[in-house]
């Protein structure tokens, strides 16, 4: 899954955002290999498969979204928090009409999941930096990679609206114009040398994170397989 847009070539005089991406590509490759995702673009999943990712997804965006209301009000993590990102709803739309009006007690955390839920409790809530570092991944990548997704589950599912909410971003009339502005703020964050550093190793953990997410629904493919 491409979870982070590619951008322009990192220069001599690069700004944070840019170093942020060369510094992660690797990562940020290592997760677009995962087998679950390439089926479930290609058609090859039913849509409880679908249904899986999404579940996994929200328990993500659950906590997430819980400690962006923590850092409201900080200096740092403030600017990058908008109304117009909120996914839980959305995820909660597309849950219902893919598994039912009980959707929610169907909602099961994989290992990795779970994993993933426990670094952010670990870290998002207390961290302004570290929030942001799972933050940018995420949304950022909602905005690039995530609108592919979107038409690639469009043409494989037969999907329009309901089921792709999670992917629309009814609220940003220019996506590049919010991307670019996103990034403008990350260059001007008041973060050291050694901040900067340790954002940029949070992201390539959530990278592995995410990864793992993807393993342990891969390692359960086959009773998604369309026969």
């Amino acid at each position: 899954m491409d979870v982070l847009d590619q951008g322009a070539e990192v220069g001599e005089a690069a700004g944070f955002a840019e170093r942020i991406k060369a510094e992660t590509d690797a990562a940020h490759r290592a997760t677009e290999q995962s087998r679950f995702v390439g089926d479930l673009l290609a058609g090859k999943l039913t849509s409880a498969g679908y249904a899986a990712l999404l579940a996994q997804t929200y328990f993500v965006y659950e906590t997430l979204e819980r400690a962006a209301e923590v850092h409201a009000n900080d200096p740092l993590a403030a600017p990058f928090i908008a109304p117009e990102l909120i996914r839980l709803p959305s995820l909660a739309a597309d849950l219902q009409f893919l598994l039912g009006e009980q959707w929610r007690a169907q909602l099961s955390a994989t290992p990795a999941t779970a994993r993933y839920v426990a670094r952010l409790e670990e870290v998002a809530f207390t961290s302004p930096a570290a929030f942001v570092a799972h933050h940018y991944l995420r949304y950022l990548g909602d905005l690039s990679g995530g609108q592919i997704i979107r038409r690639m589950l469009e043409r494989a599912y037969g999907y329009d609206v309901d089921g792709l909410r999670f992917y629309i971003f009814d609220e940003i009339a220019k996506p590049k114009v919010f991307k670019d502005e996103y990034r403008a703020k990350l260059d001007a964050a008041p973060l050291t040398a050694d901040e900067q550093a340790r954002f940029i190793d949070e992201v390539n953990l959530a990278y592995g994170l995410n990864g793992a997410l993807f393993a342990d629904l891969e390692a359960d493919i086959d009773r998604y397989l369309v026969k």
